[in-house]
Parts: C-alpha cells; structure tokens; sequence
C-alpha cells in the first residue's frame, strides 16, 4: 500500500482551521480572512563573512493577525527555515496567543541559516542586518519578536540594539526573552518547557493521575527539552529517557538532570551517556511512558509511527509536533494530545510579562512571574477540557476552537477596514 504523503506545516495549519471553522461553523468572510496572512516580509540579508567573501542568506517576518493586538513571534536561524514553515508558525502564534487570553495576534521570522557554522561575529552580523531590514514593520506596538530555535538572549539583545539605534533611544520592549541586565524577566528562559509541565500536571489532575508517579520521555534537550527534564523532575516524575538531535539514552531507572546535562555540555550530546543505553530518536518516541513531550522539531509523530507510540499523555512543547492524521490515530486509540498552543504557550505568556513590565517599566520578582504564569495556564487547561468534555471532541480541535472564535470575534467587532 502506498504510504500518504504528510502535508506541509502551512497545508496543515490550513486543514486545522478549517476543521475548527466547520465545526464552528465560522462565517465565511471571516474563516477567508484569518485563512491569510497580514504582511509577509522577505529579505535579504547580506554578510561580509570572517574570510572577507559575501554571503547573502534570505530572511522572513510573517505577520498573521493584529485583531487582538500587535503581532507576537519567534525569531529562528536555522538551515530548514522556508516561507512555508513561517506561515503556519505566525498562524499557530494566533492560536496560542488568543487561547492563552493574551492581547497579542501571532507572527513568526527566521533567517534560512546554519548557526553552527556561523562564528560569533557572523552571527551577530546576521541578526543585525535582518534587524534592519525588518525594523520599518517591527515595535512595541506593532510586533514583537523573541527567541526561538537556535536563538537566545544574545540574539535578542542585538536585536534590540539595533532597533534603538535606528530609533535613537532605547526600546527594550521592542523584543522579548532579552538578558535581564537590558529588561528581560525572571522565569524567560524556562517558561516553555515550566508552561509545558504545568499543563502535563493539569491534563493529569483532570483524569485522576499524579506527575509524582509518572513516566516521562523527552525528544530534544534544547531549552524547552532540558528544562523540561529539570522541572518534571523537581515535582516527582522519573525522566526515563532523553534526546537530541545526534541520539536518544534511556534508563528505565531514570535519568538525573544534572548528569545528563553535564554530560551534554562536555560532549555536545546526550549519546553514550553512563548508564544509559543508546537509542534512536524514532524508538524513543514508541517507549512505554506516562508523558511524551515532544520538543524538538515539527512532524515527528506521523501516520507512520502513530499506531506505535505508548505514551499516556502527549504534551507538545515544540510546534506541531504531530501531523493531522497522526492526531486523528492517537485520538482514536484514546491517548490525548494536549496541543502546542496551549502545552509550549508558557513562553509567551512569560514574554508578555516581560513587555508589560518593560512598558511599565516595573519588574516582577521570579515568584510573581511563576505565580501569574501558572494562573494563565491553568485557567486555559481548564476551559480547553471543558469544551473537550463537553462536545466530546479531542483536546486540539477544543483549543483551536477557544482560540479561532477568540480572534473571530475580534475580526467581527473590528470589522473590514475601509
């Protein structure tokens, strides 16, 4: 039999919207509308390189909705970043943010780029010029951009400084996930992988479980990946088996944070780590565990090994993770997926404390960042389930459904300008 061809992330993005708009039944002009981006920005981003040639790498900026307020994005460097994936991640940035409540539209940049074979002063040329040539359609209120893979706190902190710069004075809140010497907030860098495991935590509460008793597996241990392990752990769970994009160890004993993490940055992998057995990234999807967190890269649970994984609960830390038939698999054989707009939403929510702080110019302590973090996400699992239980329909189309008639609404009361 000829295996189905999985979609692209925007065609899949596109399938979810629809399926929400049905179901919604959405009015028409509206469900064409949020069926298209705002702006879609393409430029190029020339670099003198260390060795004196010119490179010219291409950048993008996709804006997808403002009816709930400026545009909120990640920004990634990475050698796989097409117009296509930034589509459909802006789109999802709507999604998280409206059903998160947060007064944000969604949008999404990269720059097709491999950064590990940019030193750091390439790198910080890269991101200066794209700063640049996006500044007219970035800001404070306007749109926001923020770390995403293979960026961080450094990017963002020349981000900021060139768009204050060309602004001539400074504008911490123009970007978000900053060092939190130049307006960056307390729980940033772990907010996505803390968001993730308080909603595990929730899900779990809802059906009668306890992380303290569960078994977790984790695909990718970038940031999302290893704080996750750090967090699951700290409230219980035993983290049996870990990845990255080299290889996968299990232990069904468990896997101690500060070792594996030690191990990792003296090596740059997670592979042949003590104690552990080696195992491919495919495999360690198809463990036997109480939670998966998928959070490395898109399109990893498919129709293929849909039928194989033996997850209790799937938390999506990265975004979209799991294709549209591979969702339709696991809901049939009843394991829940709790969707990455509300599981990866932790990062930014804590990206909207920190504008809001650098708007106000008043910073929070890190318990008061934690404490707001949890109350958002609790109360977004809460209406998430509800829906869920109530129409008797899988935890993904119940989230895109708060969210699609959050910025439906809105587009409603706006109305079509002019």
């Amino acid at each position: 039999m000829n295996k189905t061809p999985e979609c692209t992330p925007l065609q899949l993005a596109l399938c979810q919207l629809d399926r929400v708009a049905k179901k919604i039944k959405l009015d028409p002009c509206i469900h064409e509308k949020l069926k298209h981006p705002k702006t879609i920005l393409i430029v190029s981003v020339p670099i003198k390189m260390d060795n004196g040639k010119l490179e010219v790498f291409t950048g993008y900026r996709v804006q997808h909705n403002i009816d709930r307020g400026p545009s909120k994005g990640g920004i990634r460097f990475h050698p796989d970043v097409s117009l296509d994936e930034v589509q459909a991640m802006a789109m999802w940035m709507t999604w998280k943010c409206a059903v998160m409540g947060l007064p944000y539209g969604g949008a999404k940049g990269g720059v097709c780029c491999d950064p590990k074979k940019l030193s750091d002063r390439e790198l910080e040329k890269v991101t200066r010029r794209f700063t640049t040539e996006i500044t007219p359609f970035i800001g404070p209120r306007k749109d926001i951009p923020a770390p995403d893979v293979y960026t961080n706190p450094q990017t963002m902190a020349w981000m900021m400084d060139t768009f204050s710069m060309h602004s001539a004075h400074a504008v911490p809140s123009v970007v978000t996930g900053k060092p939190l010497e130049i307006g960056g907030s307390y729980g940033r860098n772990e907010a996505t992988a803390r968001g993730c495991v308080f909603a595990a935590e929730e899900f779990m509460r809802f059906r009668g479980k306890d992380i303290r008793e569960s078994t977790v597996v984790i695909q990718g241990y970038g940031n999302a990946g290893a704080f996750a392990h750090k967090i699951a752990q700290a409230e219980g769970a035993k983290v049996i088996a870990v990845s990255d994009s080299k290889a996968g160890i299990t232990n069904p004993e468990g896997l101690d944070y500060e070792a594996v993490s030690a191990f990792k940055e003296e090596t740059g992998s997670v592979k042949n780590f003590p104690g552990a057995k080696n195992i491919t990234n495919r495999k360690l999807l198809e463990l036997e565990c109480d939670l998966l967190i998928p959070a490395a890269l898109g399109n990893q649970i498919t129709a293929e090994n849909a039928p194989r994984i033996r997850a209790g609960l799937i938390a999506e830390a990265a975004n979209g993770p799991t294709t549209e038939e591979a969702n339709i698999i696991l809901h049939r054989r009843k394991i829940p997926v709790i969707p990455d707009i509300v599981a990866s939403a932790g990062g930014v929510v804590v990206s909207c404390f920190e504008w809001a702080q650098n708007l106000m110019g008043y910073f929070w302590t890190a318990e008061e960042v934690s404490t707001r973090l949890n109350d958002v996400m609790s109360l977004a699992c809460r209406r998430v389930w509800d829906i869920s239980r109530e129409k008797k329909i899988d935890l993904r189309l119940a989230a895109y459904i708060v969210a699609v008639s959050r910025v439906a609404e809105a587009a409603r009361l706006r109305g079509i300008y002019p």
